[in-house]
């Protein structure tokens, strides 16, 4: 040891740091006798190292010696405490020690002793190096050491093992980054308060669920987060639990972060500290908005089921007809009361029996049974129904099968009626030389002639019609061409022609019209045009009937709410009866006005025979034709139901003005709207602003199926903006889908409601066929309900855009596809090449 450090100064150095607090007396006595020296040095409970003061060292305590694996010889008057010590954390050390005193410190034992060298009380964390090479934490506490002129004359280090310590830092650590990871990756709302209701901690899920930050909810209250009303509320449920501890399970209402309040179930249990003290509660938060709503929403259904129930059994029983089910076997499944009276049976005696056991010839009920299940359709029959007291019924029953939403045969529906006393009515009848059996056979083969008619009208009309736009399609496609005048003929054909067809389906389909499940695009469509549509197609019928025709047309633009087609349909009809019904050499007078404010009336004046008042009130009935059925004049009796039933789906009304002897006036209102306009937001105007710029040398074909003018005139207009592409157009599916053949268009815009082939049908035969599938196909349509759109995508769409249409949606979208068709090119040329 230097001659510079003397053992009772490096001893009460030590005595100081190690804060033994003894009297100055009892400390001199304990030095004098050396038991505080043995005491320390030999101390195994730390390291105590003494340097002089160029830091070699000169004390190495037993402590020391089993802590670092050196004995004291090892190491005396032949190292510092930095050749044990970890060099990357002694050169930290210096570099941040020079930060701070902004002067530079040698890495090495300088950097150990700086700031006690200084008199700064100096304890830092170190990692030891041992005598065989592995590392263990410490915690290292320096002192310089002085004479008495205060000379440093050398530094003493007292350390102890932090091994433990860190590694329960560490696993803490971990289990703390455990649980917060768990926490963050639970979906439900978690948080923790303190005992006076303030937010300690809080999960990602509940910063959802609230819109509020962490900062924004941490060390705050309900009071200072929620309205004053839940507020209250809240903290009444906090301080119910921590006066019963527990747990608390209860259904409240939050509000969340859009200010909407919701339904939710909140879990909530106290928590202690080390002390088994209640310190705070953690809760979750269960969001039950949805499962409420679907329960109210199955609560109302149920009900309406339960109603719609309580009413068909109403009906079931109140129908003068004995009523009755069974199942696919035949076997009984339901009666009502008139058919316990027919057959002198109970209800409980009824069901479950075979049909054919109510009646006196059993093999024929059966097979009466049996054809209904095969035919499945509406089949009459009249058989002898026996009653228990022996009494014989004759019943005239109608039977059909049901199914249910699924589409799966349930069994066989059957109503039956008394008609034993009709049949004594003929039989008195007969004898009075009364034909009923004729007349009743001449009614019964008029009925079936109807029904007849219903069902083969589709293949009597379709097999001529068929043949018609066959032909005419081959004289439009002919080599050599047709001339421009035979063309004109030839369009005229064609496009009567597919509108006739599309009416033939719509007629025929009259049940779904009433069901009013008829497809509807409701946008402003021009009047003028569609009366200009309707009169090149009507004016030839009404010239071969020697009609002279009148349509008046406003100068001024003039635009109705309501479906392209159906309009067209509506007039047409309307117009075809004005022709039909007329007086020979009659007129047909055709205008609009503006009946009352918000609506535009469409009156139809013919000069005809007129209708008296009794004609008028069976009007606009299913197959009524007012007493014209032997008549020269052809027709089923459903268009002007069917046009009525259009108009009202399309929100507006009809009907009819008429004078016997001078003619009538239909007509049908539908609801006033501006002229069409493109929407421009400032998105738009900037993208119009930058329209006439090449985007590129190539130019792109795009082709547009629309029947509106109104609309193809407003994508027209934002096309011509752009000299890189190029607009086709087509106003029938049909026509779009040849086109699509013979241009190869990049990209397709199709409306979803075409006359003739629909935009869904017309993306199908697209798609089918390998010369058009790779084409995407963009659907532009009004419809802009969320189940329209998720049913299109589906369908194989590429994009839904909805009308009116936006400039920037339709260019972003337009930009889309078109990379898309480039990248399946360059895709398809490299498949080639490599084959």
């Amino acid at each position: 040891m230097s001659n510079k450090i003397c053992t009772p100064a490096i001893l009460k150095s030590t005595v100081e740091t190690a804060e033994y607090v003894l009297d100055a007396e009892r400390q001199e006595a304990l030095l004098k006798e050396g038991v505080l020296q043995n005491a320390i040095f030999n101390s195994a409970n730390f390291s105590m190292i003494a340097t002089d003061e160029k830091g070699v060292i000169q004390l190495f305590n037993i402590g020391a010696e089993r802590m670092l694996g050196y004995r004291s010889t090892d190491v005396l008057n032949k190292i510092t405490p930095a050749d044990i010590s970890d060099s990357e954390e002694i050169i930290a050390r210096a570099a941040l020690l020079s930060s701070e005193f902004s002067t530079l410190i040698t890495p090495g034992f300088e950097a150990l002793v700086f700031k006690a060298s200084r008199g700064i009380e100096d304890i830092y964390e170190l990692t030891y190096i041992r005598k065989d090479s592995s590392r263990f934490p410490a915690i290292v506490s320096v002192t310089a050491l002085r004479d008495v002129q205060t000379v440093i004359i050398g530094y003493l280090l007292i350390g102890t093992d932090n091994t433990e310590r860190k590694r329960a830092e560490d696993t803490l650590q971990e289990n703390a980054s455990f649980l917060n990871t768990l926490m963050e990756s639970i979906p439900v709302p978690i948080f923790y308060k303190n005992m006076e209701g303030r937010y300690i901690g809080i999960n990602k899920a509940f910063e959802v669920l609230s819109g509020k930050t962490r900062n924004e909810l941490i060390g705050k209250s309900v009071f200072d987060t929620s309205p004053p009303e839940l507020a209250a509320a809240y903290h009444a449920k906090d301080l119910e639990l921590f006066q019963n501890s527990g747990v608390q399970v209860y259904e409240g209402e939050m509000q969340d972060g859009d200010g909407l309040t919701c339904n939710v179930i909140y879990h909530k249990a106290t928590f202690k500290g080390a002390s088994g003290k209640i310190i705070g509660l953690i809760g979750a938060i269960l969001d039950i908005t949805e499962r409420k709503r679907i329960e109210e929403e199955q609560n109302q259904l149920s009900q309406r089921l339960r109603d719609h129930q309580f009413y068909t059994r109403s009906l079931f029983e109140a129908n003068i007809d004995a009523l009755m089910t069974t199942d696919p076997s035949g076997i009984i499944t339901d009666v009502n009361k008139q058919m316990e009276a027919l057959t002198d049976c109970t209800r409980d005696e009824l069901i479950g029996a075979p049909f054919k056991n109510c009646f006196t010839d059993p093999e024929r009920a059966e097979t009466s049974i049996k054809r209904v299940l095969n035919e499945k359709k509406i089949t009459n029959y009249e058989l002898t129904v026996r009653a228990r007291d022996g009494r014989q019924t004759v019943v005239s029953y109608n039977a059909t099968t049901f199914y249910n939403r699924d589409r799966k045969l349930q069994g066989v529906f059957a109503a039956a009626r008394d008609v034993t006393e009709g049949k004594r009515l003929d039989q008195v009848l007969q004898k009075q030389n009364v034909d009923l059996e004729s007349a009743t056979s001449v009614a019964e083969k008029a009925n079936l002639a109807k029904s007849e008619f219903l069902s083969s009208m589709s293949h009597e009309l379709r097999s001529p019609l068929n043949a018609i736009l066959g032909f005419a399609q081959l004289l439009e496609s002919d080599f050599p061409p047709p001339k421009p005048s035979q063309q004109e003929s030839i369009a005229q054909i064609l496009k009567a022609g597919w509108h006739l067809l599309k009416l033939i389906d719509e007629i025929l389909d009259l049940a779904k019209v009433e069901s009013r499940k008829v497809p509807l695009s409701r946008e402003p469509v021009s009047l003028t045009e569609i009366m200009r549509e309707c009169q090149d197609m009507i004016e030839p019928q009404a010239q071969q009937r020697g009609i002279h025709m009148t349509f008046l047309y406003s100068d001024l633009p003039c635009f109705v709410l309501a479906d392209r087609t159906r309009v067209k349909q509506i007039l047409l009809n309307l117009l075809s009866n004005a022709i039909k019904y007329n007086c020979p050499q009659g007129t047909v007078e055709v205008d609009y006005t503006q009946s009352k404010p918000g609506y535009m009336r469409v009156n139809i004046r013919d000069s005809g025979v007129g209708l008296n008042q009794d004609q008028l009130t069976q009007l606009f009935q299913a197959f009524n034709r007012l007493g014209q059925e032997t008549g020269n004049e052809e027709g089923t009796g459903i268009g002007l139901m069917v046009a009525k039933q259009l108009v009202e789906l399309m929100g507006g009304i009809i009907g009819v003005d008429s004078t016997v002897g001078m003619g009538s006036v239909f007509w049908f209102e539908l609801l006033l709207v501006a002229e069409p306009h493109l929407i421009l937001e400032k998105t738009d105007i900037a993208i119009l602003a930058k329209s006439h710029e090449h985007r590129g040398t190539q130019v792109h074909t795009v082709l547009y199926v629309e029947d509106n003018p109104a609309n193809l005139k407003l994508v027209e207009q934002i096309i011509s903006r752009y000299p890189d592409l190029r607009l086709l157009s087509a106003v029938t599916g049909d026509s779009g889908i040849q086109m699509a053949y013979n241009s190869q268009p990049e990209v397709i815009l199709m409306d979803i409601n075409l006359p003739g082939i629909g935009g869904l049908e017309a993306l199908k035969i697209l798609r089918a066929d390998p010369a058009t599938a790779h084409i995407p196909i963009i659907a532009i349509s009004a419809n802009a309900m969320p189940r329209d759109i998720k049913k299109n995508l589906e369908a194989g769409f590429f994009r839904y855009i909805t009308k009116p249409i936006k400039v920037n949606e339709l260019i972003e979208v337009l930009d889309v596809a078109l990379e898309s068709t480039e990248k399946n090119r360059n895709q398809a040329n490299k498949e080639q090449h490599f084959s």
